[in-house]
C-alpha cells in the first residue's frame, strides 16, 4: 500500500493558489484514473483509495493547512499502519523554476512548512516530490505572501504541462514498483 499525499490549503480562496500545485496534482491523478475524494472528517484529509496494478493506493490532501500537514499524514499514516517510506508527498518548491521535479527519498524540508510539519510528525523518511513554482526573488516580496498567490498569467499556460509531468512521474514509478525519479 502507498500512500501519495498532495499539500495545499482547504478552501476556495486558495484553489488556484502556488501553495496548492500539491493538490493540483492529485486532483489530476484522481480525474485520470476516475476516481472521487471523499471527506474523512477522522483522518483529517479529502481522501480515494484505489487499484493500481495489484497495489492500494490511497490519495490524501490534507485539510489541516499547509502548515500543520503532518497531523493529517500522521493520522492516515497509523489509520493504515504505513511506514514513512511507503508515503510520498506531493509540494510546491519556490526554489525551483516553474514545473522543475526534485525528488528525494528523506532529507530536511529546504524551508517548507508543510514538509517540517511531516518531519516532525512521522519522521524524514518519506518521499518528497517538489515541484517548481518560481521564485519569488524577482517579485521582491515575501515567500509567504508569494506562495498564496495565484499563479502568473504566464504560468497558468504551463500548468497542464507541469502536472502532467509531475503525474506521469508518479505513475511510472506505481508502474514500476519504485520511487518517484526526476526526469
Amino acid at each position: 500500500m502507498k500512500l501519495i499525499v498532495g499539500l495545499g490549503n482547504p478552501g476556495r480562496e486558495y484553489e488556484t493558489t502556488r501553495h496548492n500545485l500539491g493538490f493540483m496534482v492529485l486532483d489530476a491523478l484522481a480525474e485520470m484514473w476516475g476516481v472521487h475524494f471523499e471527506a474523512n472528517k477522522k483522518l483529517k484529509s479529502e481522501m480515494l483509495a484505489t487499484m493500481y496494478g495489484e497495489e492500494t493506493i490511497l490519495l490524501a490532501k490534507p485539510q489541516t493547512f499547509m502548515n500543520v500537514s503532518g497531523i493529517a499524514v500522521q493520522k492516515i499514516a497509523q489509520f493504515y499502519k504505513l511506514k514513512p517510506e511507503d508515503i510520498w508527498v506531493v509540494s510546491d518548491d519556490i526554489d525551483l523554476e516553474l514545473g522543475a521535479i526534485r525528488v528525494r527519498n528523506s532529507g530536511s524540508s529546504g524551508g517548507h512548512n508543510g514538509l517540517q510539519n511531516i518531519i516532525d510528525s512521522i519522521g524524514p523518511d518519506f518521499v518528497r516530490i517538489r515541484v517548481g513554482v518560481g521564485s519569488n526573488r524577482a517579485h521582491n516580496i515575501p515567500s509567504e505572501a508569494y506562495v498564496l498567490q495565484s499563479f502568473s498569467n504566464e504560468q497558468v499556460k504551463e500548468l497542464p504541462k507541469v502536472i502532467e509531468n509531475t503525474v506521469t512521474i508518479l505513475t511510472q514509478a506505481l508502474t514500476n514498483k519504485t520511487t518517484p525519479k526526476q526526469q
